[in-house]
């Protein structure tokens, strides 16, 4: 099968479409036909070396959209001819990831794909949505508190802020001025442009990696959470500091999906490109100023 892989570390140009052996799926696993995949900066962090692995035939991709066609042992809930999404998460060095033509995921990280969006928009949910779901239950805050999110029109913040909304907090949202019909769009209740000074909020999480300047936007004894594991500033004035790492979870991403058929969240897709011009999709991604996720076709 084909797959888009780096053998070398560097800008778009390191990526490779090679042929590859099909995995098989084992105990309490199923293999997924993939028919479509999202890219993410992880993704880039991965073909430039940012998390190692030199020297290695690195697979790339997290989010998948596509059909089961098989299951190994004891890998209960799916069979051949389901719809599913999941989210393919060993770590960011990995040998295959679903930036390819098939790949095998644990069962229990998969959930049936949405029923009210297509397979480019269902790919473009996992990672996203389980990061800021998760981020907020790490936040802990209850309806009528306040939350200010950072990088808030991107596909994190994005997601962050419909849930939030959804489950009554109230949503700062700090991003470029040209954002802010985006950002209410999803639910935002105050935005702030970038380059001004939000008012304190309950807590921020930081999908923009602002680090210290984000921290001092949190109210003494609130709460800090940043997107890059380990890289999260010192805690100061009671304000608690942390950093996520999203973990797979195919019941929480079921909620998600029915959310998303809900309308609730609406994951966006600012282009497809075919899997033999990965190349192509991250030197966009590269360019910068894109809205919602770049979604491989294979």
């Amino acid at each position: 099968m084909r797959a888009a892989v780096v053998t070398t570390f560097g800008g778009p140009e390191a990526i490779e479409i090679a042929e590859v052996e099909r995995p098989e799926p084992a105990a309490g696993q199923i293999r997924i036909k993939v028919a479509a995949a999202a890219l993410n900066p992880v993704d880039a962090g991965v073909r430039s070396g940012v998390f190692g692995g030199a020297g290695q035939r690195l697979g790339l991709g997290w989010d998948v959209a596509g059909t089961v066609d098989a299951t190994g042992d004891t890998a209960s809930g799916f069979r051949p001819g389901d719809q599913v999404v999941a989210l393919h998460h060993r770590g960011p060095v990995k040998t295959s990831g679903t930036h390819a033509e098939y790949v095998v995921v644990d069962a229990a990280a998969a959930a049936p794909a949405p029923v009210t969006v297509d397979a480019a928009h269902a790919a473009a949910l996992p990672l996203n949505a389980l990061s800021a779901a998760q981020a907020l239950d790490l936040l802990e805050l209850r309806p009528g508190q306040t939350l200010l999110v950072t990088g808030a029109a991107g596909a994190l913040g994005g997601h962050a802020i419909q849930l939030a909304a959804h489950r009554g907090i109230e949503v700062t949202a700090y991003a470029s001025e040209r954002d802010e019909e985006l950002t209410r769009s999803f639910g935002a209740a105050r935005f702030v442009a970038r380059g001004a000074t939000p008012e304190p909020a309950d807590a921020v999480l930081d999908a923009a990696v602002l680090g210290t300047e984000a921290l001092a936007w949190v109210r003494d004894g609130g709460r800090y959470l940043g997107v890059i594991p380990g890289a999260a500033p010192a805690p100061e004035r009671g304000v608690r500091t942390g950093s996520l790492e999203v973990v797979a979870d195919g019941k929480l991403l079921t909620e998600l999906v029915r959310l998303t058929d809900e309308g609730v969240l609406t994951p966006r897709v600012a282009g497809t490109y075919a899997l033999a011009d990965a190349a192509g999709a991250h030197a966009r991604l590269a360019g910068g100023g894109v809205r919602g996720r770049l979604v491989l076709v294979p």
